[in-house]
């Protein structure tokens, strides 16, 4: 066991460990996927609206989500072709290019296991790190690198998280869309009155594919935190909020899709529209039970 102390500044207080894992895949409900890949438990990027927070409790770390990390490791994939017209999703609950991923290469480490292995690979991550990873990338057809971005305001996303800058999120991004890799942008969680989805759209139409968007759904721990930061930072936003998440009232998601899909014809972007994402997580289990 080790500590973040090694790093400096504001990865000083993450403490590290080496963990051993039954299997580096597992079935996943969610909807874009098959299976999910997770090659860290936690995540030092410390998003404060992060709904992976809830995996702590499967962690038996005492540390607040954020300020630990466990370090995957596994027997490697003995018959990857088994994974053949699957897809695979890559960071679900982690950040699999968060900073101590540099050095510890786990999500490569998969990378390199699932070679010709025939899945379809979408990986999830707020770091342009995955760079480093672009000659593995390259070598597998119908993998999608998404990058989550829900702000282009810096003050915003250093309230938020410790990621890296949204400038370098696009700037990765244009870079692997320009050598062919397939790539994505996730507008999420979008923050009512804050999120600025038209203007993120237009920033990123020439570095994406697609464009996922998925609203702020605030339940949990960090719900609270969150309507306490609303109500200290924009106190003008509280009555938007309460209508929203108090009385329940779904009409701002109905009427920023519609301007969502008029932004998207605009900019000619494929849109993948995930609010009210836990219904359709509902409906996939529901169907796979039908035919289970």
């Amino acid at each position: 066991m080790t500590s973040g102390a090694e790093r400096g500044g504001e990865w000083a207080d993450v403490l590290v460990r080496q963990v051993a894992a039954r299997s580096i895949l597992n079935p996943t409900t969610l909807p874009a996927g098959d299976y999910s890949a997770n090659p860290y438990v936690g995540c030092p990027h410390k998003c404060r609206y992060c709904y992976a927070s809830f995996m702590k409790r499967f962690a038996h770390h005492p540390e607040p989500w954020g300020d630990f990390l466990d370090v995957k490791s596994w027997e490697p994939l003995r018959r990857p072709g088994r994974y053949r017209g699957k897809t695979i999703l890559v960071g679900t609950v982690c950040d699999p290019y968060n900073p101590w991923e540099a050095t510890c290469r786990r999500t490569s480490a998969l990378l390199e296991q699932l070679q010709g292995s025939g899945a379809f690979l979408t990986i999830l991550t707020k770091s342009d790190l995955i760079l480093r990873d672009r000659d593995l990338l390259e070598q597998f057809d119908g993998l999608t690198a998404v990058f989550s971005i829900n702000t282009l305001s810096e003050a915003f996303r250093r309230d938020m998280d410790r990621a890296a800058p949204i400038a370098k999120r696009i700037e990765a991004m244009r870079a692997l869309h320009g050598r062919g890799i397939g790539t994505a942008c996730f507008i999420s969680p979008v923050f009512p009155g804050i999120t600025d989805v038209c203007a993120i759209m237009e920033a990123v139409a020439d570095a994406c594919d697609e464009v996922w968007i998925e609203n702020l759904n605030l339940r949990g721990s960090f719900r609270q935190d969150i309507l306490h930061y609303i109500a200290e930072k924009h106190p003008d936003l509280v009555p938007l909020y309460r209508q929203i998440y108090v009385d329940g009232d779904r009409s701002y998601w109905a009427d920023l899709a519609e301007v969502v899909e008029q932004e998207a014809d605009k900019q000619g972007i494929t849109i993948r529209n995930y609010f009210y994402h836990e219904q359709i997580v509902r409906s996939k289990r529901a169907q796979e039970e039908r035919l289970s």
